[in-house]
């Protein structure tokens, strides 16, 4: 039988609640019933049966470019849109490699500086 992805683990300093709130809320995906701020991991299932997205404490910090990142492509808002509320719910942006012709991605940081990005998607 082959592997399957089961779960996409995000490492962190804080309080992997509170990035995983993070994620909750950008995707618009309920975090487990049973996670609570200090508990030292939290999840993030997908109800389409999907991977989940694992947030878990580590020690050490983040030090280089992340070596695998989302790229993120918005359903029924813009690429303006989802990246003004990406940065409203605690986000950075990094890098904006919109194209002239409208093309190409917005690079941003969640609050522990993990890298994603928002793509155009079907509204612009």
């Amino acid at each position: 039988m082959p592997l399957s992805i089961r779960h996409i683990t995000f490492d962190c300093t804080g309080d992997p609640y509170d990035l995983g709130l993070f994620w909750s809320r950008l995707l618009e995906l309920p975090l487990a019933d049973d996670d609570k701020p200090g508990d030292p991991e939290a999840v993030l299932a997908d109800p389409d049966g999907g991977p989940t997205l694992l947030f878990v404490r580590v020690p050490e910090g983040k030090s280089v470019k992340n070596r695998i990142h989302f790229d993120l492509e918005p359903k029924g808002r813009t690429r303006a849109e989802e990246v003004e509320r990406a940065l409203a719910l605690g986000a950075r942006q990094l890098f904006d490699r919109t194209r002239p012709d409208g093309g190409g991605w917005v690079v941003l940081a969640d609050p522990e500086g993990n890298e994603f990005c928002v793509e155009r998607g079907e509204l612009g």
